[in-house]
């Protein structure tokens, strides 16, 4: 209980993302425990519902991270970065996205899972070895370059590859100057 009223007594009893004064209770930022004042922010009941339920997602209701994405505490910024990613395909997010800087820290935690039930996508090769964005593999098998109008030959190295972000079974790196999709399936580490 401590830590609950240090919270509201930090944030003035307001929601620290949108300042408004309904229902206001403490939420925990993942992948922290709660056991911390750190780790906690203040959120009134519209901000904690769309925070942890991705349908009830109302976009206007987050053009307030544009004032509380500046706020000192890191736990805020780290909401509000998150926030500006899941919404980017709404567009003013980016613009906010290009101009909040955040320590190094905070862009670490930040880009942690912001659920602790998500499961973070692994890419594993043909012998199950896990792939890291940057890595280099090789093609065990002869790939036929769809739109390109080449193949892929087997045993063609592909450095610094990037991973798809959601889609373990694919990753992209370039083959002959032409940057492609290759499955996980055809490649080793």
């Amino acid at each position: 209980m401590v830590l609950r009223d240090a919270v509201l007594e930090r944030s003035n009893q307001k929601c620290e993302l949108c300042s408004s004064k309904n229902e206001i209770d403490v939420f925990t930022v993942s992948p922290k425990q709660g056991i911390d004042l750190s780790e906690v922010i203040a959120v009134c009941i519209d901000c904690k519902s769309q925070l942890t339920d991705q349908n009830e997602l109302q976009p206007n209701h987050w053009r307030c991270l544009g004032e509380s994405m500046w706020s000192e505490i890191s736990a805020v910024q780290v909401v509000a970065w998150r926030m500006l990613n899941r919404l980017k395909s709404e567009g003013w997010p980016v613009d906010l996205l290009d101009i909040l800087y955040l320590d190094e820290d905070t862009k670490s935690w930040a880009e942690l899972s912001d659920s602790d039930n998500e499961v973070q996508v692994k890419h594993i090769d043909a012998n199950g070895v896990q792939l890291l964005s940057g890595d280099a593999v090789v093609l065990i098998k002869d790939l036929k370059v769809k739109g390109a109008g080449f193949t892929a030959k087997r045993g063609t190295s592909v450095r610094n590859i990037t991973l798809v972000k959601d889609n373990p079974d694919q990753i992209e790196g370039k083959v002959n100057g032409q940057k492609i999709v290759i499955l996980t399936q055809y490649v080793k580490k």
